[in-house]
């Protein structure tokens, strides 16, 4: 198990060089991945610390399936690996956003759609768009 540093104080949360996430009970921390070119929000997953860490290892995305219990990488199954152009924390370190290459055929949703934010809200009801 992977385990990251606790900021001194605040200050060092918020300004510091040490990438210190805080993590929520459950050992979670949001994130975010968009297209490094476009900018197209691609997905919203959970990582724990082993994900965080191989993310940052390996150059690709890892998450943490709250659903099955277990680590993934992004595209092991469907080729749809995500290949990290960077990675930023927020302020107070507790979501991580990434900006990756989507490899394969270039989808991120497991429905198959390019994005997993395929749908509007419209007058109350869910109406996909691409």
């Amino acid at each position: 198990m992977t385990t990251y540093p606790t900021a001194l104080d605040k200050y060092a949360l918020e300004h510091g060089a040490e990438i210190a996430p805080q993590f929520d009970d459950n050992g979670l921390i949001a994130a975010v991945a968009t297209h490094a070119e476009t900018g197209e929000i691609l997905m919203f997953a959970w990582m724990n610390a082993d994900a965080l860490s191989l993310t940052l290892a390996t150059g690709e995305a890892h998450y943490w399936s709250r659903s099955r219990g277990e680590l993934w990488r992004k595209g092991e199954t469907s080729g749809q690996i995500q290949r990290v152009v960077e990675t930023r924390i927020d302020c107070d370190q507790d979501c991580v956003w990434i900006k990756v290459l989507p490899q394969g055929d270039g989808g991120a949703c497991h429905t198959g759609a390019r994005s997993c934010f395929y749908r509007v809200v419209e007058n109350g009801a869910l109406i996909e768009r691409a």
